[in-house]
């Protein structure tokens, strides 16, 4: 439940906190004093819209904050839940959930276990259609949950064997089409013939080729320095340290080494000879080696960054290619078993949906004796429930919608279609009614939900809250004396001019208030006459 609300600069509303109970929470008060701001700020903390406009004049920003009661949720600390959403004029949200940051769309989704609005506009579980075979499931309770329980451990498994059979190309088409693939990519690499290093071998004699002149050039140049040159000078040396080297040792040692320079010239000199004559190429030779570089990097660019990971790549693709030809086998053993767990579904859905049907004719009737008590007599819901032949769902076959009929003579429409928010708040009311005690949301906010309604009709929505509240938190505003005097706790709303600006005022009531505020609202003014009747209407909720 909702044990505080803490609102500051929304419309009129300066800075006020409010504490909730459990029970029926009913605000009343005067036009315009800012009862609307309040739901408008629940739907705020709701993760809903929200139009800079609301800012309150003067500020450059809104905050909500609510604090939930809930003892038995995972989500709470110390039992409590805090939420908060700080919005600025700029634009920027700020939202919280026991202080941690989330976004906004975190903010609704988490909510959405907690809090109902039900109003002219904000009805939007009723008008989800997935929402409505939760509806109806609710409704049925615990009359076939162990089909319900067997069946999504069928369809737990059956969606493993579907995945499985895709992870294994178990589509003929997209195996084939796979194999195909693969078997092009394996021939295009088993045909470039490749080998490790090549790459850079052929990379270094490009960069040979592409340089061949400046070679050529300057090995010439060296070679007949080192011929005409080194050798014949060296050549001259060796002859005229030969006549002196039997004089002394120091000569011949010298000479000795002379003449070991001279043979390793002469091998330097054969090399760089035939260096010269490596250099010169054909045309032909240059456009295989270029040919062969750009088929490499062709396939390096499809299958690897280097000769050795295509190389790799090429084992990996001969391993799927034979492992895809013996999946048939294995797959044929998959499918085998699917259709034995469909077959095992198929009995299960048609019995759920059996239940489903019945059930749907006994929620409809029960809904529409609610809708005829809220004067809503020529209003009819009929629940549909759809067996879908060609697909499973995680809840079994079934499609449910809500469809309605609002005047006689009419069609039956979505439910969604209603045109009027009073309509829609009262259809909810109705089918709240009578799945109150299976409905698992704690907080349930009616905004509005007495317009257009007197009477017999005010009475009925009256003593529907009251026993909804049995089981939820209820919040609503109202302006009806018979809702205000079945509330467990009334709160008046009004608001205050203070140095030229409005702010609105919340005050939880004594008895003897409320019996004065319900005496306001039926005949406008506190008399003895409408504080008798004020007194009368208590009194019916006492017995």
């Amino acid at each position: 439940m909702i044990s505080a609300l803490h609102i500051k600069n929304i419309g009129i509303i300066e800075d006020i906190n409010i504490e909730f109970n459990q029970g029926l929470n009913v605000l009343t008060g005067e036009t315009g004093a800012g009862k609307t701001l309040i739901i408008d700020s629940l739907q705020i903390i709701s993760g809903g819209r929200f139009s800079k406009d609301m800012i309150r004049k003067g500020e450059d920003n809104s905050f909500v904050e609510i604090c939930m009661y809930e003892p038995e949720s995972e989500d709470a600390v110390d039992g409590n839940i805090i939420v908060s959403r700080e919005i600025n004029s700029n634009g920027r949200n700020m939202c919280k959930i026991n202080g941690r940051m989330v976004t906004v769309n975190e903010l609704k989704k988490f909510m959405s276990k907690y809090i109902e609005i039900h109003g002219q506009n904000d009805n939007q579980n009723l008008l989800d259609e997935k929402l409505h075979l939760n509806y109806l499931d609710g409704f049925i309770g615990n009359k076939f949950e162990n089909k319900k329980v067997d069946y999504e451990k069928l369809y737990e498994e059956y969606c493993k064997i579907k995945q499985e059979l895709k992870n294994n190309y178990g589509d003929e088409k997209e195996r084939q089409r796979k194999l195909d693939l693969l078997k092009y990519q394996l021939n295009e690499i088993e045909q470039a013939n490749l080998r490790e290093n090549e790459e850079e071998e052929l990379a270094e004699k490009s960069k040979i080729m592409q340089n061949s002149e400046k070679i050529a050039v300057n090995l010439r140049e060296a070679d007949q320095a080192i011929s005409e040159g080194a050798i014949d000078s060296i050549s001259t040396a060796i002859r005229a340290l030969e006549k002196i080297e039997d004089i002394d040792k120091k000569y011949e040692a010298v000479c000795s080494n002379l003449k070991s320079m001279y043979y390793e010239l002469q091998e330097l000199a054969r090399d760089v000879n035939s260096y010269t004559e490596d250099v010169y190429f054909n045309e032909e030779e240059r456009n295989n080696v270029e040919e062969r570089l750009d088929l490499i990097y062709s396939l390096k660019r499809k299958y690897g960054n280097s000769v050795k990971e295509i190389l790799e790549y090429q084992d990996k693709v001969r391993v799927e290619i034979e492992h895809i030809e013996n999946l048939e086998s294995y797959n044929n053993t998959l499918r085998k078993k699917q259709k034995d767990v469909e077959e095992k579904m198929k009995i299960l859905t048609v019995e759920i949906h059996s239940i489903r049907q019945k059930a749907a004719q006994e929620l409809s009737n029960k809904i529409n004796v609610e809708l005829e008590d809220l004067e809503m007599k020529n209003a009819k819901i009929n629940i549909k429930v759809t067996y879908l032949e060609n697909e499973y769902l995680k809840t079994g076959k079934d499609l449910v919608k809500f469809y309605i009929t609002t005047n006689k003579g009419e069609d039956e429409k979505e439910l969604s279609k209603i045109a009027s928010g009073g309509e829609m708040s009262r259809t909810m009311l109705a089918i709240k009614k009578v799945l109150a005690d299976s409905d698992q949301m704690p907080i349930l906010v009616f905004d509005e939900i007495d317009t257009g309604i007197s009477g017999k009709a005010a009475n009925s929505v009256a003593n529907k809250l009251s026993k909804i509240s049995k089981k939820h938190q209820v919040m609503c505003i109202s302006h009806l004396p018979n809702i205000a005097a079945m509330a467990d706790y009334n709160y008046f709303i009004s608001k205050d001019v203070n140095n030229e600006r409005t702010k609105t005022k919340i005050k939880l009531l004594q008895e003897n208030e409320v019996i004065e505020e319900i005496a306001r609202i039926s005949s406008g003014d506190i008399n003895e006459v409408s504080l008798k009747y004020a007194n009368e209407l208590r009194n019916k909720k006492a017995s």
